[in-house]
């Protein structure tokens, strides 16, 4: 597939997994470091005995002493058991996991795991029983939770897809997590991206594909409907760091009357300046559920002109390479 080499490498057993070669690589650094120090080691990078990987994980767990994984920047100690904007302690939770076969073509069948907890505060979720605050869900142990993996691959999951509501509040079990197995397998970051540079630093060298959630064309409809600032500017950021780390493939679910401020403005900047061969998702599944009712204008399904404007739209930019 176009602008997925790197996944498809790793699927034709040619190129190892990005977590793989982080975790062989050993690094100097004395993981009982303070933050600060944490980060010095995995700038220099210097040769050492302690694996690449490993020292993602312990800086994870430091951060969320002051959270700043995502760029609410809540600065909550989740360390010590207190949540944070995304109703996330340290103990990592999901509250479901199978072989999802309803994903992107390439990507099916996909081992997707589901986490409680989310950064955003979307009004029209359609996941908010796990996302918001209603269902706990069951804490995520690393060993067995490598052995799942390992044992869905061989059942035929093509990947491993971390997912939520979103799966950033829980990066610190994720790494701990791919330390504890050694599957050639692709990692998939399905997300919505709105992380700290802190965090896409923790995620290179571990992510395969950026699965990229791209909702809104501009801080306003961002604010309003998911209760979060700097939206715009923190997803372009963060979308040409992800096409540096990894292949990436975006999604865009068109939401009633956010066309033209919306659709429109992401499709050109993508077309811009990720590439009009990016691979691209034009996504029609909107329904209103949790508290779209209380908003007029996301309070019901895409009519057939919308769909047709949205398509217009994405072809009068040029993007070319949809899913």
């Amino acid at each position: 597939m176009k602008n997925l080499d790197h996944y498809y490498d790793i699927l034709k057993n040619e190129k190892n997994p990005n977590y793989l070669e982080t975790k062989n690589k050993k690094v100097e650094a004395d993981l009982e470091a303070d933050l600060d120090t944490l980060w010095k080691y995995h700038e220099n990078k210097e040769p050492g005995s302690t694996s690449l990987l490993d020292l993602k994980a312990r800086i994870a767990e430091k951060v969320i002493e002051n959270c700043q994984l995502c760029e609410n920047r809540c600065g909550v100690n989740r360390g010590e058991k207190q949540k944070g904007l995304c109703d996330t302690t340290a103990v990592s939770r999901f509250s479901s996991d199978f072989l999802h076969r309803g994903e992107e073509p390439e990507l099916v069948p996909s081992y997707t795991i589901f986490f409680t907890g989310c950064t955003f505060d979307c009004v029209y979720c359609q996941n908010w029983e796990i996302s918001q605050k209603k269902r706990k869900g069951d804490p995520v142990h690393p060993e067995k939770m490598a052995k799942k993996i390992v044992r869905k691959k061989l059942e035929g999951a093509k990947n491993v897809n971390f997912v939520g509501g979103d799966p950033l509040p829980n990066l610190p079990i994720i790494l701990k997590t791919l330390s504890k197995f050694e599957a050639e397998i692709p990692i998939i970051w399905n997300s919505n991206m709105y992380m700290t540079k802190q965090s896409m630093k923790l995620l290179n060298g571990v992510v395969d594909l950026y699965l990229a959630d791209f909702r809104y064309g501009n801080d306003e409809c961002a604010k309003k409907l998911s209760s979060i600032d700097n939206y715009f500017e923190t997803l372009k950021s963060n979308l040409k760091e992800s096409k540096k780390q990894a292949d990436i493939l975006l999604r865009h679910l068109v939401l009633p009357n956010h066309l033209e401020c919306c659709t429109q403005p992401i499709a050109e900047w993508c077309a811009q300046e990720l590439g009009k061969d990016v691979r691209f998702n034009l996504m029609f599944q909107y329904r209103p559920e949790y508290k779209a009712k209380s908003y007029p204008e996301i309070d019901r399904r895409l009519t057939n002109q919308e769909k047709d404007r949205a398509t217009k739209i994405i072809e009068e930019e040029g993007l070319e390479n949809l899913v």
